[in-house]
């Protein structure tokens, strides 16, 4: 399992929360990470014709070769 860490501010991982809205996508854990599994979020994305979390955050962060990112 290959897990992609990024550190963002809280302000960040709500706009990512708000965004993605899709239980099947994203775990909010206890202590504020937000779980995001990179083969759910791809059909998400293409279900919804758009990349929220590139909008979000640039095409240069994210490396969906990973099966997860965690935003902390």
């Amino acid at each position: 399992m290959t897990i992609q860490d990024i550190e963002v501010s809280n302000n960040i991982r709500k706009k990512i929360v708000t965004a993605l809205r899709d239980d099947s996508v994203l775990i909010t854990e206890e202590n504020g990470d937000v779980i995001v599994s990179v083969e759910a979020y791809n059909a998400f994305a293409t279900r919804i014709k758009r990349s929220p979390l590139i909008e979000i955050l640039g095409d240069d962060l994210l490396d969906f070769s990973a099966e997860y990112f965690v935003f902390k």
